[in-house]
């Protein structure tokens, strides 16, 4: 037998940049970004998310006054693509067929760039559909949610969902830069400003604990709206999801261990069950909840570290009780089961079932196995708390 070894390596590098007002003429982030790729003009497709366009009505306007002030570095090829945001703009795949389509047309190569605006489902379908065509162009994202800003838009993963399933489709592919504008930020409604909120919650109690009773001394504030909490949170957390990232050994998570996923195998089933009304920020605090109960009834969690979590998310404005539209509960092998998620999160990273849980705050460990009728008992214990709260405000 006669065998060729190849071995390489290749370094990604991309800035995530913080600023307010991106189009204000005197704001150069978005030029130089470009020009940190050579002299302009730069083609530039952008991708605008809907609800954008709904919640700042002069977008257009203002990125179309931009380019013209600095045509010398962007060349804008066209009125920028306007889709629907949320979950169902990856379920359909027309949008993904729509920038593709827009890509090969308009004459969008590798040195190009597509200029993504929106929240995570928006960025997930451009980076998509951007990371595929011409086997990758260069992209930078916009994030425009809290969600995006604080975890999806900074990091390195594409995706659409298909055959019923979240992400099936998709990529692992780094942005060319990410630039959050924190004006954006202003024009949430009151569940997308808080829904951000559960995956900094999420990484806090993975990787820094300082940051989680930070998260608790500015619980009040922040669902109140102060933006001043919001930006130390989303930046922290960013900060958090890149370390991991860079530093966690795994960017493109080849093993079946993903720690950041966190409450996510019943987060993503509850989504699907619910036809994506829940947002993934709400389905991702009944995942903590889910999951940080079961740490405690397994023996793992202590009660007050317990009691933190939970009333930390109920003071940002979570409901931790499942949805009502959520009949089954299990067992696993059912498809339309929550339990089931179990199987399709194994599924989705190959290899055995690892599920992170909590010996503490801060502190995660992995389990490769999770009983039914405690997780069972998980979701009623915390039905049982989001009752005896209600009950306890009234």
């Amino acid at each position: 037998m006669r065998s060729l070894q190849q071995k390489f390596t290749v370094a990604y590098e991309y800035p995530v940049h913080f600023t307010t007002s991106a189009f204000a003429a005197d704001n150069r982030v978005l030029v130089d970004t470009l020009l940190s790729a050579g002299p302009g003009p730069h083609r530039l497709l952008c991708v605008l998310d809907e609800g954008v366009l709904l919640s700042c009505a002069r977008i257009l306007e203002q990125i179309e006054a931009y380019a013209r002030q600095h045509r010398e570095t962007i060349k804008m090829v066209c009125s920028p693509l306007v889709l629907s945001g949320g979950e169902e703009v990856k379920n359909d795949k027309d949008g993904y067929l729509t920038i593709e389509a827009a890509i090969q047309e308009l004459g969008i190569c590798r040195q190009s760039f597509v200029l993504a605006i929106g929240g995570g489902a928006l960025l997930d379908l451009a980076g998509f559909a951007a990371g595929t065509a011409h086997r990758g162009v260069r992209l930078i994202r916009m994030p425009t949610t809290v969600l995006s800003q604080d975890d999806s838009g900074v990091g390195v993963k594409n995706s659409i969902n298909a055959f019923g399933k979240k992400n099936f489709l998709g990529t692992f592919v780094p942005p060319f830069a990410v630039i959050n504008d924190s004006a954006f930020l202003h024009g949430l409604s009151q569940r997308d400003w808080i829904g951000g909120t559960a995956e900094a919650v999420k990484v806090a109690l993975l990787k820094d604990p300082c940051f989680f009773r930070a998260i608790e001394q500015s619980a009040d504030e922040l669902a109140l709206r102060g933006e001043a909490a919001m930006q130390q949170l989303i930046h922290h957390s960013a900060e958090l999801h890149l370390q991991h990232i860079g530093l966690g050994g795994d960017p493109f998570e080849t093993s079946s261990s993903r720690p950041l996923d966190f409450g996510h195998w019943s987060a993503h089933k509850l989504e699907q069950l619910t036809n994506f009304e829940l947002r993934h920020g709400e389905a991702v605090a009944i995942g903590i909840a889910l999951d940080s109960t079961y740490s405690y009834l397994d023996g793992l969690l202590a009660h007050g570290d317990w009691q933190r979590i939970l009333m930390l998310l109920a003071r940002l404005g979570f409901a931790l009780s499942i949805p009502n539209t959520v009949r089954k509960l299990g067992p696993m092998e059912e498809a339309d089961s929550l339990l089931h998620g179990l199987v399709e999160f194994r599924e989705h990273l190959g290899g055995e079932l690892t599920i992170t849980l909590l010996r503490g705050i801060g502190e995660p460990m992995e389990v490769h196995s999770m009983d039914e009728e405690l997780v069972i008992s998980a979701v009623r214990a915390v039905e049982e708390w989001s009752y005896a709260m209600q009950l306890s405000t009234v």
